[in-house]
């Protein structure tokens, strides 16, 4: 295609003059490679050189008919007739003597022929394509519109009245249009185009998706060319695969793709999956990126992934020898590490079927420190082969463990080194380095969400019993407070969250069950410290708690009437205004103030300098205003969709009441910032809001002389 990217780059660069001079020299070549000009064609179609390129696109047409008869030949001239605009009588008998030769036998024929323009003096631009479209004119079969319709099934075709009825996936109800209309906006699509399937069939698509993502997948690129991971999920989540469904879907799909010879999957995922022209088997695939010599890393981790993911290519003899080859060239690279050493030896124990493989267990044995070399081994699965040789091989193996029992990072070794350390002889030093994670929970926070996770299910290991267990939930709420204040672990605080809160805080009831009540008051008081648990977390908490100690429930009123009146409710809109403030204070006015300072005490005598004065004043005024929002503002909660409970008047709350001659208030109770009186918008710690806090729908209550009964709670984050 030594062509195209010419043509490509004058296009790109807008220079109209010299592309006529190359398509000139281009249609005097002695043939033409048919992919090449279809390419060609399209980058003009879609290029702003289409309108007055008309006038030449058929100087092709002598090579043109040098190509063989192909489906691809065909689809050259519809571009070649689509683009020109001479509509000479020559190229007028050229277009009706293909056309005859192709569909001549049709009994409609000769209509057809009229309506596209072949018989009149009338332009035939696009006459190739319009045939073809009326062709497919028939009931049943689906067309594409171009302005933004979608796919339509064609319901009703008349001749005589130059128009047809479809039905169109975005627009509602029947259209009727005219031909001529449907020459300028409809493509035909086949029965089985991905978007006929999805528009026409879509419970079939659905069936095939699920059975076979891979050829749906295959499909979807076929039709709508290369697609990325992003816009492939456009075109089938919720059309074709519910959203519930979607992640677990394209998860398995993911790795059928992957494994499809026919489908090119990027490495990253902002690049679009490609459907090759032919087939590529895995193993061409893997050697033409092993014959790139990539560096040691990067193999590891190609060769890794393909055995993992290809395993049955290795039954393949002649690839089997290849790649023992490509590892075996490896090894001699210069500056090997210990532990890219280690891996290429166990593809090639893999490969060799022994049981006891000498230089695996030599490096394992003889490893100086074989901590480290486990720790810089990125394949979890050969981490965890390599503890598994140090099992067997290495006398300090106990100590090995214990050591890296806290420090490794994936959950699978984790498990793998407790299972082996848990046993009558290495229990008890276990049970002491475990106590590292409930005395010290900030040190290991990812170590004791594991460890916490298991001692929940699992009663018969150390700590699993009642006391361990109140143990580490003490330790619980403490990371859990540590971690609020870091702002490097926020996956991990929504995972405790969700750990507390799931199954209807089903960690909670366990614990709260047998606890002694000072314990749960412990508990209780370290729950409170920590923010990110909402009012709602804190109520339930406290009712669960009190479901074991009924006592609790004075305590938890009483707290709750002074609780209020330290927390600073306020939105997300209240909050940036006094933000806001704070920043104009303490980027602007107190800058301007300092300036006014610096002139009135250049006016001199500054016993009688009313400006010096009043600046300073001033000065005075901005640090307290900036003083006191800083208190506020540390204070300050804003309200979540968790903070509102509707089933009693609180915060965030919209309350609707009566008076006794049945006038109907509405008031919503929001923070200070927020208050807006003309609104119907009070402040929680205004004395009307304090009047109706806790009362329930049809409870009463009086302000200034008058009763009230309420008729509505809701949350005014529903408007």
């Amino acid at each position: 295609m030594g062509y195209l990217k010419y043509f490509q780059n004058l296009i790109s660069n807008h220079d109209y003059l010299a592309f006529l001079r190359l398509w000139e020299e281009y249609c005097v070549s002695d043939e033409v490679d048919p992919l090449e000009l279809k390419y060609i064609l399209t980058n003009i179609t879609a290029s702003e050189f289409a309108d007055p390129f008309g006038k030449h696109v058929e100087k092709i047409l002598p090579l043109w008919e040098m190509l063989p008869d192909s489906p691809q030949k065909h689809e050259i001239l519809k571009f070649i007739i689509d683009l020109e605009t001479i509509n000479t009588e020559p190229l007028r008998q050229f277009v009706f003597t293909y056309l005859h030769n192709r569909y001549g036998d049709q009994s409609l024929f000769n209509e057809k022929i009229r309506l596209i323009g072949l018989r009149g003096k009338e332009s035939f631009q696009g006459a190739v394509a319009n045939f073809e479209l009326l062709n497919h004119m028939v009931k049943g079969k689906f067309v594409f519109h171009e302005g933004g319709w979608g796919v339509g099934e064609i319901l009703d075709v008349s001749l005589v009245r130059e128009q047809l009825s479809v039905e169109f996936e975005y627009v509602a109800g029947k259209k009727e249009i005219s031909f001529s209309n449907a020459f300028n906006t409809l493509i035909p699509i086949a029965d089985d185009h991905f978007l006929a399937l999805r528009f026409g069939n879509p419970d079939l698509l659905e069936k095939k998706a699920k059975e076979n993502p891979a050829e749906v997948i295959r499909l979807l690129l076929r039709d709508l060319g290369p697609k990325t991971a992003s816009e492939i999920k456009d075109e089938l989540s919720e059309l074709v695969i519910p959203e519930a469904e979607w992640v677990k879907w394209w998860q398995s799909a993911r790795a059928k793709v992957k494994k499809d010879t026919m489908i090119e999957a990027p490495e990253d995922f902002r690049e679009p999956f490609v459907l090759r022209d032919t087939e590529v088997s895995h193993e061409e695939r893997l050697r033409k990126v092993l014959e790139e010599k990539p560096e040691i890393n990067h193999l590891i981790q190609l060769i890794y992934t393909f055995t993992r993911d290809f395993l049955e290519t290795l039954k393949n003899a002649d690839f089997k020898i290849f790649l023992q080859a490509k590892l075996q060239e490896a090894l001699t690279s210069p500056d090997l590490t210990d532990a890219q050493l280690l891996q290429l030896h166990f593809f090639l124990e893999d490969l060799s079927g022994q049981k006891s493989y000498t230089p695996v267990i030599d490096l394992v044995k003889n490893a100086k420190n074989i901590e480290a070399l486990i720790q810089s081994i990125e394949i979890v699965a050969f981490k965890k082969r390599t503890l598994i040789a140090a099992r067997k091989v290495r006398p300090d193996w106990k100590d090995l463990f214990l050591s890296l029992l806290l420090t490794v990072d994936q959950n699978p070794l984790r498990d793998y080194i407790f299972t082996e350390l848990f046993t009558p002889e290495t229990e008890k030093d276990l049970k002491r380095k475990l106590e590292d994670l409930w005395v010290h929970p900030s040190r290991y926070p990812e170590v004791f969400i594991w460890y916490f996770q298991k001692i929940m299910s699992e009663p018969g290991i150390p700590f699993g019993d009642k006391e361990g267990k109140l143990r580490f939930f003490e330790a619980f709420f403490v990371l859990l407070n540590y971690l609020e204040q870091s702002a490097t672990h926020r996956d991990l605080l929504k995972k405790i969250q969700t750990l507390l809160t799931q199954s209807r805080y089903a960690v909670v009831r366990d614990i709260f069950q047998d606890a002694p009540l000072h314990t749960v008051k412990e508990l209780l008081l370290l729950a409170s410290k920590c923010h990110t648990l909402s009012d709602h977390d804190q109520k339930i908490l406290h009712s669960l708690a009190e479901v074991v100690h009924p006592s609790l429930s004075q305590i938890r009123k009483k707290q709750d009437s002074t609780s209020d009146s330290d927390i600073l409710w306020t939105t997300d809109i209240g909050f940036k205004k006094v933000k806001d403030r704070m920043q104009q204070i303490a980027t602007v006015e107190t800058v301007a103030n300092a300036k006014e300072i610096e002139v009135a005490r250049s006016h001199g005598d500054l016993r009688e300098n009313a400006e010096f004065k009043a600046a300073l004043e001033k000065r005075d005024r901005l640090q307290s205003e900036l003083k006191m929002l800083s208190e506020q503002v540390s204070r300050a909660r804003v309200i979540t969709k968790a903070d509102i409970i509707t089933d009693e008047v609180g915060i965030g709350c919209t309350v609707d009441c009566k008076n006794k001659s049945g006038k109907t208030l509405s008031y919503t109770l929001l923070g200070l910032w927020d208050a807006d009186p003309n609104q119907g918008i009070l402040s929680f710690q205004s004395k009307l809001a304090q009047e109706m806090k806790g009362l329930t729908v049809g409870e009463t209550f009086n302000f200034q002389g008058e009763t009230f009964t309420i008729t509505d709670i809701r949350s005014y984050a529903d408007k």
